[in-house]
């Protein structure tokens, strides 16, 4: 029987106790069901929004090192929308997901992952029409993001992993181990025992090794 991985999302803190999650997994099991499949493991991103990347995505980020690591080739998801709302996010995951011989199914939308030209322009399209919905609910929050600014001062994010002193070091020391053909368990590990401490915690782990070195590629290119 063939093996696959199940991701879900919702993304609002307010919405894990909805129906997002049964709703999603009802669909993918259905289709497991029919088509033969076994859910070896369920990733859940819960209260992420669908316009994040993956530096952002932990259930994500566990995923794909999953994927390299156990032989497992196909991902299913309700809706390409859970996987990324943003157009262009949603394209890059897809990308990289079949540049390493990976399959990705939607199983509300039949063959919308296939490299058919139709295919693509139908994704590209239905990718737009989510994006441009998230767009009209970030313009109805700008309004008291303006606010917060004006009172405080600031109303910035979390800056990215290597923009603190001393984290640059630590990036290129990744890609050096990496190079070195190290796989990113093996680096986290070093890092540890190196005294190379990660931004909060005390200890780096494969999924956030993967995800610094997969940032600084994307930005990289």
């Amino acid at each position: 029987m063939k093996k696959a991985f199940a991701y879900l999302r919702v993304s609002g803190k307010g919405q894990l106790d909805g129906d997002g999650f049964p709703r999603q997994l009802a669909a993918v099991k259905k289709y497991a069901s029919a088509n033969g499949i076994r859910i070896a493991h369920i990733f859940e991103e819960k209260g992420v929004s669908g316009t994040k990347d993956l530096e952002h995505r932990p259930a994500l980020q566990q995923l794909l090192v999953a994927l390299h690591a156990n032989g497992t080739k196909l991902v299913l998801v309700e809706k390409l929308d859970r996987l990324a709302r943003d157009l262009m996010v949603q394209e890059s995951i897809i990308a990289d997901m079949k540049r390493h011989g990976f399959e990705i199914v939607s199983v509300s939308e039949p063959d919308m992952c296939s490299d058919d030209p139709s295919r693509i322009l139908m994704r590209q399209i239905l990718g737009a029409f989510a994006q441009y919905e998230r767009t009209m609910i970030v313009q109805k929050l700008r309004g008291a993001r303006q606010r917060i600014r004006s009172k405080f001062g600031s109303c910035e994010g979390r800056k990215p992993y290597g923009e603190r002193p001393g984290e640059i070091e630590v990036i290129k020391r990744m890609q050096v181990l990496r190079e070195g053909g190290l796989a990113v368990d093996k680096i986290a590990n070093t890092l540890n025992l190196e005294g190379l401490n990660p931004r909060s915690g005390k200890r780096w782990y494969a999924t956030s090794v993967y995800r610094i070195l997969n940032v600084t590629a994307t930005a990289s290119r």
